[in-house]
């Protein structure tokens, strides 16, 4: 049975170096992935295991602003290889890849400690026992050296073994064909390429697959896994398909290859949720490889999704919903359902209290929206807005296709995707206490700062510059840096991360977020192990 399995881990914990010697075959082929040294987007490639089994390799970026690009390529999936720095342990991504892990009902898989041979034995066995009491489902939790080698030998053998377990569950090759789509290109002499995973049935040469929600055709001209061609790959297989005929810009990441007739997209479905925390009115809903902005409709442990876009999915499928962070996730009951209505709105009608309205569609094919339903419509947005995080008192604008026509007359005000009353800004509401202290902290050295929303607004007041996963540096430690690297750039031409770090007193880390903030804000390049002044770096408030 073909399997695939997917890194998980926090960003700079040494995922990408892992597979490499794993695998042989770097994963990281952006020019800008090879400039940062950070994972950006997926990467994929063989893994060979003990007893001839070959699996299929996901590598995931780690960085906090990539978790949907982490959440794509984890929906397809069998089993996880966790990494973390034997050094720095569990950090926030690890938790939220964790997360998104178990949401999506991924339970098996190993733990690589990595960089073990740069930290004392004490540290790893330490890091081990940490991580053990984090995953405590994993088959094994190992140490390991991408550098050395020490450990590799026994982590194939692990993986080996968490294989064979999850290879005893049922196989779907006799399922519909269905595939999500990750990556769309076009190769010289070949046409349009789609890759993903095969999520079920097969595919083989000559086929007719229906691409979804673009609603065409498609044939396959040619297969290969992994860069190997074959007559038809199976359900759980990294697949690329070769399609002629088929202009690339009809195809993009989050569409459905499906065996024709076999599914339909819907703008709606019925999930079940296994964790009841509230939820918002509007969230972005992850299935397959699509993140799509929806509004959630609360019935007890289900849920209707709204979306604004459609989606293929098939009864049982999981899928995750997050808006700036993970929020929860279920299964889906109901691939196509009816609309189900707003529970409080129509029971209230029931009981004669109130009277529905709905758009009315006329003889010349336009939808009329009345004054009634536009006022339903802005005391729904209202009730949103009054819920709203005050940090940020916005709620995500609907993608509906009446909004460009109704907006004008919901009074609110569009800003950045999000719906806002006429100069609303947003405000600390009890929490000047919490950001004074934080404050008191803010230096050269990063800061943590658990709430994202906040660390937002106070950089949007300029209280605070943010740099790296959830840290903080106070707004004079971030023009000090800036100023010791037009300093240095413009005595020796350019400036390293250890000539950096030296400057200013601090240990690599710190420095290595510094430069990266710099890079970000378009003040600095990085040219190999060193960086120079932007010709003309544009200016910050900072």
């Amino acid at each position: 049975m073909p399997l695939t399995v997917g890194t998980a881990g926090h960003v700079d914990h040494g995922k990408t170096w892992l597979v490499r010697a794993l695998t042989g075959k770097d994963t990281d082929r952006l020019p800008e992935e090879k400039a940062r040294g950070i994972s950006i987007d997926l990467g994929y490639a063989p893994l060979e295991l003990p007893g001839g089994r070959r699996l299929s390799l996901v590598d995931v970026p780690g960085h906090e602003r990539f978790v949907r690009t982490m959440v794509a390529g984890a929906t397809g999936i069998d089993l996880f290889l966790l990494v973390v720095d034997a050094g720095e342990g569990a950090r926030p991504q690890t938790h939220e890849h964790l997360a998104v892990l178990r949401l999506l009902g991924v339970r098996t898989g190993v733990v690589a400690v990595t960089k073990a041979d740069a930290v004392d034995p004490e540290l790893v066995e330490l890091a081990v026992e940490e991580a053990r009491e984090l995953v405590p489902g994993a088959t094994a939790v190992l140490p390991v050296s991408a550098k050395t080698g020490a450990g590799l030998d026994e982590l194939r053998s692990a993986l080996a073994r968490a294989a064979e377990h999850v290879a005893s569950t049922p196989e779907l090759v006799h399922e519909p064909a269905r595939l999500y789509v990750d990556r769309v290109f076009t190769l010289r002499g070949i046409g349009t390429v789609v890759t993903g995973t095969l999520w079920a049935g097969s595919v083989g040469e000559g086929d007719v697959l229906r691409a979804e929600p673009a609603g065409i055709d498609v044939r396959v001209r040619s297969v290969q896994v992994h860069d190997r061609a074959v007559e038809r790959a199976a359900a759980g297989q990294r697949v690329a398909l070769a399609l002629p005929g088929v202009d690339r810009q009809a195809l993009r990441r989050g569409d459905a290859l499906v065996e024709r007739g076999a599914f339909r997209p819907s703008y709606r479905l019925d999930v079940e949720f296994e964790e009841l925390e509230p939820l918002p009115a509007r969230a972005t809903v992850h299935h397959g490889t699509a993140a799509i902005a929806a509004r959630v409709v609360r019935r007890g442990r289900f849920a209707q999704l709204r979306l604004a876009a459609p989606v293929v999915a098939a009864r049982g499928d999981r899928l995750v919903l997050r808006t700036d962070t993970t929020l929860g996730g279920g299964t889906v009951v109901d691939p196509a359902p009816p609309r189900h209505a707003d529970p409080d709105r129509f029971d209230r009608a029931a009981r004669g209290e109130v009277t529905v309205h709905a758009p009315v569609r006329s003889e010349d094919g336009r939808w009329r929206y009345s004054d009634a339903w536009v006022e339903e419509l802005r005391a729904e947005l209202e009730r949103e807005i009054a819920a709203a995080d005050p940090l940020d008192p916005g709620v995500p604008e609907p993608r509906e296709p009446w909004l460009e026509e109704v907006l004008p007359r919901l009074g609110l005000e569009r800003r950045g995707g999000k719906l806002y009353h006429a100069g609303a800004t947003g405000s600390l509401a009890g929490r000047e206490r919490e950001v004074a202290e934080l404050e008191e902290k803010l230096g050269l050295e990063p800061v943590p700062v658990a709430d994202g929303r906040l660390a937002r607004l106070l950089e949007e007041q300029g209280r605070l510059v943010r740099v790296g996963d959830g840290h903080a540096i106070s707004r004079e430690a971030y023009a000090r840096a800036r100023a010791a690297v037009a300093e240095e750039c413009e005595r020796a031409g350019s400036i390293t991360l250890a000539r950096f770090r030296d400057l200013l007193g601090i240990s690599r880390r710190p420095a290595q977020l510094l430069l990266e903030r710099l890079d970000a804000d378009g003040v600095t390049r990085r040219i190999g192990d060193q960086r120079v002044v932007r010709r003309g770096a544009r200016a910050t408030r900072y």
